[in-house]
């Protein structure tokens, strides 16, 4: 009998408990919004930004409304103006060249690699044309973080980290986020810590990080916040920062106040699905895993796969084959964008040349969700699936 998944790809475990009912208590006296406290009372945000500092290591945290926001707040923060050009990497979601867009700035494409992360010699190639670089951590794939901190700092450009993708990994013993002079996190659904929606930066500028608290609109109740600078450093900024409206409320930091408490045991339960679909699908003929550099920590909260040199109406039979039996695989190769997938190509605001080299790497790669509501069991049905529809294609083209 031919074996089929029945699990949903788009499940998430429950809010715990602890969340449930801090959320609650936010609900029951009322005072959601982040500055509105009662006489000695801490705001859930407050905390959670002091909170996640702490699990950074970083200095400074400041909770917003989402991912692009904290993106988009970053590069406000260190100077990008209309006009300017930032490098980003073509691998990327949309999220991520659209925060450039919002600022009027311009996006140079960086290249990708086989193990989809940044290619590191297109990088050097191109770095003298922006004095900014915001870096994608792409679906989770880190790339030499030494090495490409030697080429930005040798040439006097200042890196942000889009760190949606790997909250709780890291490089070589440094936690994602803590390279650059300030990195963006995200508290979607489908990430790492859930709130629906939500963002998280993290710098160790205390001037930066100033700036940031006050452009996401903190008017001057600042110094309501546990992981900012003193109120002499907003003394400097404040008069010429404008107020971006883009809080978090203290309702989603209640929530994820407990769900960063237990990360690290959710990266653990991330890695053990990884490792079990990543197992079950290597040395399938025609398809290539994505290996992982021993300095990586990672999270393996989605996987990837390369079809590398496969047509595109091969790569759609092995989508739709792995479908029908209830696998749900995306293509970040097509033409057009679908849902949340879509390529540099597709984002004609950004007026980028053609990367021929990219094009072929991102043209064969297929990604699939990796929810922690699946169990191992589940994960090796679901690679046995994908092996058994990559195989049967593969051997019908050779």
């Amino acid at each position: 009998m031919t074996e089929r998944f029945t699990g949903n790809f788009t499940q998430q475990e429950p809010i715990p408990d602890e969340g449930i009912e801090a959320a609650l208590q936010v609900l029951r006296h009322g005072r959601l919004h982040r500055y509105n406290v009662a006489e000695g009372e801490i705001a859930e945000t407050a905390l959670l930004e002091q909170e996640f500092a702490a699990f950074t290591g970083a200095r400074f945290c400041l909770a917003v409304a989402s991912g692009g926001y904290a993106m988009a707040t970053a590069l406000r923060a260190v100077g990008v103006k209309p006009g300017d050009t930032v490098l980003s990497n073509a691998f990327t979601l949309a999220p991520v060249p659209g925060a450039i867009a919002s600022l009027g700035a311009q996006v140079v494409f960086v290249g990708v690699t086989e193990d989809l992360t940044i290619d590191l010699d297109d990088l050097s190639a191109k770095i003298g044309q922006a004095r900014v670089l915001l870096l994608s951590h792409m679906r989770g794939h880190i790339c030499d973080m030494d090495a490409l901190m030697a080429i930005c700092d040798a040439a006097g450009v200042t890196v942000i980290e889009d760190c949606a993708h790997t909250m709780g990994g890291g490089w070589n013993g440094v936690a994602s986020g803590r390279h650059g002079v300030m990195a963006a996190y995200s508290c979607q659904t489908y990430k790492h810590m859930n709130s629906g929606e939500g963002g998280l930066l993290i710098t160790d500028d205390e001037e930066l990080a100033a700036r940031a608290v006050m452009l996401s609109g903190s008017y001057m109740l600042y110094d309501r916040h546990l992981a900012a600078p003193g109120p002499e450093v907003f003394e400097r900024i404040k008069y010429d920062t404008p107020n971006i409206s883009g809080r978090m409320d203290n309702l989603r930091a209640a929530i994820l106040r407990p769900q960063l408490q237990s990360l690290d045991a959710q990266v653990a339960r991330w890695n053990e699905r990884y490792q079990m679909i990543e197992a079950g699908l290597r040395d399938t003929p025609g398809l290539q895993v994505i290996e992982r550099h021993e300095a990586e920590q990672y999270v393996g909260s989605s996987i990837q796969m390369l079809l590398l040199d496969w047509s595109a109406d091969k790569i759609g039979e092995v989508i739709a084959r792995c479908d029908a039996r209830g696998v749900e695989l995306k293509w970040f190769g097509g033409e057009e964008p679908v849902g949340f997938t879509s390529t540099y190509r597709s984002w004609r605001y950004a007026n980028a040349p053609l990367l021929p080299d990219s094009d072929r790497v991102l043209a064969g790669i297929v990604d699939m969700r990796v929810p922690l509501t699946f169990s191992l069991d589940d994960c090796a049905l679901i690679s046995r699936i994908i092996r058994a529809e990559v195989s049967a294609v593969y051997q019908s083209q050779v």
